[in-house]
C-alpha cells in the first residue's frame, strides 16, 4: 500500500517545486522591476535560486571550477544546482526529471488531460522515435564540447565576468516576459503536443535530460523485477512514461528511466518490482522520494553553508546593467 502513495508523494513534490519555482519568478521580476521603474517599486532581494534556470552558466562555471579550483561570484548558485541535479542522477536515476523539473511537471499534466480526454495517450512510430531520440544527445554534446573541450581557461573568465553573463537571469526573465514568433510557436507546439504524447520535449529535445540520462546509468538503485513473482500482466509498460519495456526486463538500466516509479506504483503484486541497489537491498518507494529531495535540497544547503550561492554582483552595478543596452555575447 505505501509503494501506492509514492504516486501521490511524488505529485506533491513536483508541485511544490513548481509552486516555488513561481515564487522565484515572480520575486526576480519584482526585483528586476525596481530598477527599471527607477526605484518607484519597492525594492526586493534578488532571490538566487533563480539561477536554477541557467545551466549554461552553470556548465561554463564548472569549467571554471575545475580549470582554476574556485567558484565564480557572479551566478554561484546556477553551479550549485548543477551539481546537485548531477548528484540526485548519478544516485537516483533521472528522478530529478521527474519528481523537480518544472517543465517535466506541465507536461505531465498535459498528457495526463489528455489520456482524460481521448482515454490513451499516443506513440510516435518506432522508426521516428529511434530518428528524433539522439536529438538531445547532439545538442548536449554540442554543449559540453564547445564549454568543456573548446572554450580557454581565460575565455571562461572572460565570459563570467563579462555583462553577457551577469544579465543572462534577466535575459531569461525578458525572454519569458516577451515570448512571440518562433519561440512562443515553438513552446505552443511542444504543449500541444504534450496533450497526444507523454513527455516529447524531455523524449526528444531536451540536452539537461540527455546529460542526466546519461550519468543516470552510474545509478546504483534501480527497478528490477523479480521474475518468479511477476505475473505478467502488463501494468508497469502501461504505467512508464518512457514506454519502457519493464515486464521483460531484469532490471531497469535504460537512460530513459526517469526514475518515476509510476511502473513501481502500478504493479499488483508488490515483491515483484521494487527499486534496489546493486546488492540487492530494497530501497523502499517512500525512502527513495526522501532521498530524491534530502540530496537536491541538501545540496544547495551545502553550497550556501559553503558560502557559494550568492552573487556578489552589488547592487548599483545590478542598476547600471539592467538599465544598460542589451550585453552582446562575448
Amino acid at each position: 500500500m505505501a509503494e501506492k502513495k509514492v504516486q501521490q508523494v511524488r505529485i506533491a513534490v513536483q508541485w511544490g517545486f513548481l509552486l516555488f519555482s513561481l515564487y522565484l519568478g515572480v520575486t526576480f521580476y519584482r526585483f528586476v522591476l525596481h530598477f527599471r521603474s527607477g526605484g518607484a517599486t519597492p525594492f526586493v532581494e534578488r532571490p538566487d535560486g533563480v539561477e536554477a534556470f541557467l545551466p549554461i552558466s552553470g556548465l561554463v562555471s564548472l569549467k571554471g571550477w575545475l580549470t582554476s579550483g574556485s567558484i565564480n561570484p557572479v551566478h554561484p548558485a546556477a553551479l550549485v544546482v548543477l551539481l546537485a541535479v548531477i548528484a540526485v542522477s548519478v544516485l537516483l536515476k533521472r528522478s530529478f526529471c521527474s519528481w523537480i523539473c518544472p517543465v517535466s511537471t506541465i507536461t505531465e499534466l498535459c498528457w495526463k488531460a489528455g489520456h482524460k480526454v481521448f482515454g490513451r495517450n499516443f506513440r510516435v512510430w518506432l522508426w521516428l522515435d529511434w530518428l528524433l531520440r539522439p536529438i538531445k544527445y547532439l545538442l548536449v554534446l554540442f554543449f559540453l564540447f564547445s564549454i568543456l573541450v573548446l572554450m580557454s581557461p581565460d575565455s571562461v573568465a572572460s565570459f563570467i565576468l563579462s555583462d553577457y553573463n551577469k544579465t543572462a537571469d534577466v535575459k531569461m526573465l525578458d525572454f519569458f516576459l516577451n515570448l512571440s514568433g518562433l519561440p512562443l510557436a515553438f513552446i505552443s507546439g511542444f504543449l500541444l503536443l504534450s496533450f497526444f504524447f507523454r513527455n516529447p520535449f524531455c523524449r526528444f529535445f531536451c540536452p539537461y535530460g540527455a546529460l542526466l540520462a546519461v550519468l543516470s546509468r552510474l545509478a546504483p538503485a534501480k527497478v528490477e523485477r523479480m521474475q518468479s513473482a511477476c505475473i505478467s500482466c502488463g501494468s508497469c509498460n502501461k504505467a512508464c512514461p518512457s514506454h519502457l519495456d519493464v515486464m521483460n526486463a531484469e532490471r531497469v538500466c535504460s537512460e530513459e528511466c526517469i526514475g518515476c516509479l509510476r511502473c513501481v506504483s502500478s504493479c499488483p503484486k508488490p515483491e515483484a518490482l521494487q527499486v534496489r541497489l546493486k546488492g540487492g537491498k530494497v530501497v523502499p518507494g517512500m525512502v527513495f522520494a526522501a532521498l530524491v529531495v534530502v540530496i537536491f535540497v541538501g545540496g544547495t544547503l551545502v553550497g550556501r553553508v559553503a558560502g557559494h550561492w550568492h552573487s556578489e554582483i552589488p547592487k548599483a552595478e545590478y542598476q547600471r546593467l539592467i538599465n544598460a543596452p542589451p550585453a552582446e555575447h562575448p
